[in-house]
C-alpha cells in the first residue's frame, strides 16, 4: 500500500517548486497521486470535448496518470508540463513506454511554447495549488490575481482559435469564475460539477466565443475595491491534504 505523501509545513509552501520536488522525490515508486478524482471520475464530462486529433497540453501534471489515460483513451498527442524537474523525471521514466507522451519542465506562466500551438489546455488542480496561500476566499490578493492571469494569459496565448480551456477544481463558480471571466482571454465560460458526496467543478473555456453579460460584470467585480463579505471567512493553515476544498479559490 502506498504511503500518502508528504504533507507542507504550511499552505502556502504548495506554490513553492521546491516542496514539489521534494514530495515527488520518489515518484518513480510511488503510485500516482489524483487530486479531484482520477480519469473515470470525469470522463464522461471531459471527453466529449476533446477529438482524437487535438494537440492537448497537461498543466501542472505531478506523478497523475491523466497523461497517460487521455493516450490510453484514443489521444495520443498529449504533452505535459510541470516545474518540478524531479517529477519530469520521474514521469519520462514511468511511461517510457509510451514514447509519443512528452514530458517538459516549464512553469506554466511562462510557457515556451509558440502561440495557438495547442487544441486544448488542461489543468487540474494546478491553479488551486498556486492560490493556496490566500487565506481569504472572497477577497483575493492582488498577488494571487496576478498569479492566476498570468496563467490564464499564457494558456490563452498557446491556445488554437476555437481551442479549449479545461480545468478541474474544488472551487466553486462564485469563486472561480471571476477569474476566468476576463475578456482578455478571448474565450467562453461553462461549468459542470462531478464526484458524489462532495462536488467537484469541471470549468470549460471555448476560445472565440463570448462570454455573458452576466460574467463579464462578475469578471469585473475581480478588479474592484473589495468590500467585507457578509461573514468574514478566514482560513487556517490545514494539516490535511484536502486542504484544497476548503479554500475554495
Amino acid at each position: 500500500m502506498a504511503s500518502s505523501p508528504p504533507l507542507p509545513g504550511k499552505n502556502s509552501e504548495y506554490r513553492e517548486a521546491q516542496y514539489w520536488d521534494e514530495r515527488y522525490r520518489h515518484a518513480l515508486d510511488t503510485a500516482p497521486y489524483e487530486w479531484f478524482g482520477d480519469f473515470e471520475a470525469f470522463r464522461d464530462l471531459l471527453e466529449p470535448e476533446l477529438q482524437p486529433q487535438d494537440r492537448i497540453l497537461v498543466l501542472g501534471c505531478g506523478n497523475s496518470a491523466l497523461s497517460y489515460e487521455l493516450w490510453c483513451g484514443g489521444f495520443p498527442n498529449v504533452i505535459s508540463v510541470d516545474y518540478s524537474p524531479v517529477v519530469v523525471a520521474a514521469m519520462r521514466d514511468r511511461y517510457a513506454h509510451v514514447p509519443t507522451l512528452r514530458w517538459e519542465t516549464m512553469d506554466a506562466r511562462a510557457l515556451s511554447f509558440c502561440d495557438s500551438t495547442f487544441d486544448v489546455v488542461l489543468e487540474k488542480g494546478t491553479l488551486d495549488a498556486l492560490l493556496a496561500g490566500e487565506r481569504d476566499p472572497w477577497t483575493v490578493s492582488l498577488e494571487g490575481i496576478q498569479t492566476v492571469d498570468e496563467v490564464l494569459s499564457e494558456v490563452s496565448r498557446v491556445l488554437a482559435p476555437q481551442g479549449r480551456f479545461i480545468s478541474l477544481t474544488a472551487a466553486a463558480p462564485h469563486f472561480r469564475v471571476r477569474h476566468y471571466a476576463q475578456p482578455s482571454y478571448g474565450w467562453s465560460v461553462r461549468h459542470a460539477s462531478y464526484g458524489s458526496g462532495f462536488h467537484f467543478q469541471l470549468y470549460l473555456m471555448h476560445k472565440g466565443r463570448e462570454l455573458s453579460l452576466a460574467q463579464q460584470a462578475l469578471g469585473a467585480r475581480l478588479h474592484a475595491p473589495p468590500s467585507p463579505p457578509p461573514s468574514p471567512h478566514f482560513l487556517q493553515d490545514s494539516d490535511r491534504e484536502d486542504f484544497l476544498s476548503a479554500i475554495e479559490l
